[in-house]
């Protein structure tokens, strides 16, 4: 009798693993970010970065039960518009925005790192940042399962110090400081759905697992909406904890490190410390994990012929991909600032996100997927990418520049790919 093999994720292994890659570096930078330009009704943006998040996360999910594929959205992008240049440019631009929002979680890392050790940090954040890719480049490139094998402690542990921290400091709270006569204009709030859609933006992770999960048509949707509660949830009481203890002005001074200088009223010096030092076990992982993530990713693109060859050749046990990507990862860390870093990657990628939903239109009779909801997604999407866009370019000029030259290179890079390589990017499913 032929046994069948049991697949590795279940309802509550994907939520997990959902709530792990949304709960990363990402609240530790960008809560600071996000209530620099919303002040204390930042709490509002997270719910509205969560419902798009939620919006999203429907249509991925539905389409992820419909072609399963560890390409993810990828594969979707080639599924919804076929194996041509548009699709390929895409796809490319999605490898360049994660680049960006690992470079981001590198520079988290050295901010931490830099005020743990007591040096100015200006000098050595970028230190700080380079050492910890090239570390967790040779771990991965010696094929070092130690840190892997460690991620769900990883996870169990900063989860376990942010709820602490927030249970523990909304015994604190003062109302005043959350008094809305001192908040911001409301059009703030929605100026910076775009960074908190950013910190939810983990939760594609979820549709990845599709090849090896139980029943993806009725599991996939489910554990896509109860991690994306649940971290929504958590973002929110997380906000209130920290605008409920630091005043604004305070918020903005320390935003790249808000989370850990709103433990200091509580816990004093040792609570920031803890907090600094959870930010840096959860940056850390989150490298480690991407560094992983990219590299089968450019590894299966160049194998469909989306990257250069030197992507798939082999060095010990991982790819002179990783080796490359790094390189890039390090160019971004040092001619890029943390403000530039968090606009970039949170606008890209609300924008690979609002193609795959119009292509999803194209493929909503095969997906069974709702319309209205889909193109509420689209909708919603567009408007904080305007938004964001608009507050953005006024305190940070060149920015439209810069997500307007990371679509040029990902066109020209297709195009040099394809008459170079002679390959087209293929259907997995």
């Amino acid at each position: 009798m032929i046994t069948k093999e049991k697949k590795a994720f279940g309802l509550w292994s994907a939520v997990f693993l959902g709530i792990g890659s949304m709960v990363g570096a990402g609240i530790f930078v960008l809560l600071g970010e996000a209530g620099a330009i919303a002040g204390n009704l930042v709490w509002i943006s997270f719910i509205f970065g969560g419902i798009i998040a939620l919006l999203s996360g429907y249509s991925l999910a539905k389409l992820a039960s419909i072609y399963p594929s560890r390409g993810g959205i990828v594969e979707y992008l080639v599924q919804c518009y076929g194996e041509g240049v548009f699709s390929g440019s895409v796809s490319v631009l999605f490898y360049l925005s994660a680049m960006v929002a690992i470079a981001m979680v590198a520079k988290t890392f050295g901010t931490y790192a830099s005020m743990i050790v007591g040096v100015d940090i200006t000098m050595w954040t970028n230190i700080y940042a380079i050492g910890i890719l090239l570390l967790f480049m040779s771990i991965n490139l010696a094929g070092s399962s130690l840190i892997a094998e460690s991620e769900n402690i990883i996870v169990i542990i900063k989860l376990s110090i942010i709820v602490i921290f927030t249970v523990a400091v909304s015994f604190y709270i003062k109302p005043e400081l959350l008094s809305i006569k001192d908040a911001p204009p409301v059009i703030n709030v929605f100026s910076s759905i775009a960074l908190t859609f950013f910190a939810y933006e983990g939760f594609r992770v979820i549709t990845n697992t599709a090849e090896d999960m139980e029943n993806p048509q009725k599991t996939m949707l489910k554990a896509m909406i109860i991690a994306i509660v649940m971290v929504m949830v958590l973002y929110v009481a997380v906000t209130f904890a920290v605008f409920g203890n630091l005043s604004l002005p305070e918020i903005i001074k320390a935003e790249d490190y808000a989370l850990a200088e709103a433990a200091k009223p509580v816990f004093g010096q040792v609570g920031f410390t803890i907090m600094a030092i959870a930010a840096l076990i959860s940056t850390a992982s989150s490298i480690n994990a991407n560094l992983y993530a990219v590299t089968n990713v450019t590894y299966q693109m160049a194998k469909n012929g989306e990257l250069p060859e030197v992507y798939r050749r082999n060095i010990w046990h991982s790819s002179e991909g990783l080796i490359v990507s790094t390189i890039i990862l390090i160019i971004f860390v040092l001619f890029f600032n943390l403000n530039e870093i968090a606009a970039i990657g949170s606008i890209s990628i609300l924008f690979i996100h609002g193609l795959v939903h119009i292509g999803h239109l194209l493929k909503i009779k095969k997906t069974g997927a709702s319309k209205l909801l889909i193109a509420l997604a689209i909708i919603t999407i567009g408007i904080a990418i305007v938004l964001a866009l608009n507050y953005t370019s006024k305190h940070i000029p060149n920015v439209g520049y810069f997500i307007a030259g990371g679509f040029v290179l990902a066109f020209l890079l297709e195009i040099g790919l394809r008459l170079i390589t002679k390959r087209v990017i293929t259907k997995q499913s």
